[in-house]
């Protein structure tokens, strides 16, 4: 087991595909005020850092945001763990350290949960990857517990050969009324369209499809000796609660000695960021 610091903790999140440190606003500011600290991490490529196309604007022109080239093609898990773990290295000179990950965010935990065992106090995956028996959420993506997955419909927002770009690009400020429709469904079918919408546009359209494909196994002799909770998402449509709770299980398996504690919210994918009430109550416990 990891070792328990005292003091105050400093709670780290990371984000999920095409997001930024932006999404978690509404948590960290629950957490200021009941006076704990937070810091949300931009990864490489994202946040104010992030690529948005002349093509992708308004007139849009389809056609040429199909070859433009990506800044976040190349772009490595180890990449994002390295951003990941610069500030966990940083904000541990002040105590303990939770480590927050949501959806793809869940990888870049777990590698550097593994790296740096020793200043991370736990891990907290909201409906995040914590690849145990699989490298990562592409190869899970082809197991049954996913099949029910509605990203699996959601093709048509796709833009260009992901193989040629080397991200996966979407095309989130389309006006198509089925796909919109579709991804509400997806990402928070539980909240109204305005604030579906709200949400859809603090993404940017790529996202590194190396990021997606590293060796994000959490090791058992280093990273799994870190204490860690999962909060299931029950209506979550993008990481079905079947392959959330193989996750689990399968992490549990690894390391009979430390289990996940499990949480349950009843929202979607994305819909926690309007339960911060919830989130950081559960964070605090």
């Amino acid at each position: 087991m990891s070792t328990t610091h005292s003091g105050t903790p400093t709670f780290v999140f990371v984000h999920g595909s095409g997001s930024s440190s932006f999404m978690w606003t509404t948590i960290q500011r629950e957490l200021a005020l009941r006076g704990q600290r937070s810091l949300a991490v931009d990864l490489p490529g994202h946040g104010f850092d992030a690529q948005f196309p002349v093509p992708y604007q308004a007139p849009q022109q389809l056609d040429r945001l199909a070859v433009e080239p990506s800044t976040l093609a190349g772009v490595t898990l180890e990449d994002n763990a390295a951003a990941v773990r610069t500030a966990v290295e940083r904000v541990a000179e002040h105590g303990p350290v939770v480590l927050v990950g949501s959806s793809l965010g869940g990888t870049s935990i777990s590698v550097v949960a593994n790296q740096i065992p020793e200043l991370v106090d736990r891990l907290v995956y909201i409906s995040a990857w914590a690849c145990t028996t699989l490298s990562n959420p592409v190869e899970y993506m082809g197991e049954p517990e996913f099949a029910d997955s509605l990203l699996l419909e959601l093709a048509g927002m796709n833009i260009g050969d992901p193989m040629t770009l080397g991200v996966g690009r979407a095309n989130y400020r389309g006006a198509d009324r089925d796909q919109l429709t579709r991804l509400h469904t997806a990402l928070m079918e539980d909240r109204s369209e305005t604030e579906f919408l709200a949400f859809l546009n603090t993404l940017q359209p790529d996202e590194s499809l190396a990021a997606m494909t590293g060796d994000a196994r959490l090791h058992p002799d280093s990273g799994g000796r870190v204490r860690r909770r999962y909060v299931r998402l029950t209506r979550d449509r993008s990481i079905p609660l079947a392959m959330q709770d193989r996750l689990i299980a399968e992490a549990d398996a690894a390391t009979p000695g430390n289990p996940f504690t499990v949480h349950t919210l009843d929202t979607g994918h994305a819909g926690f960021v309007y339960q911060p009430e919830a989130v950081a109550q559960l964070l605090l416990e």
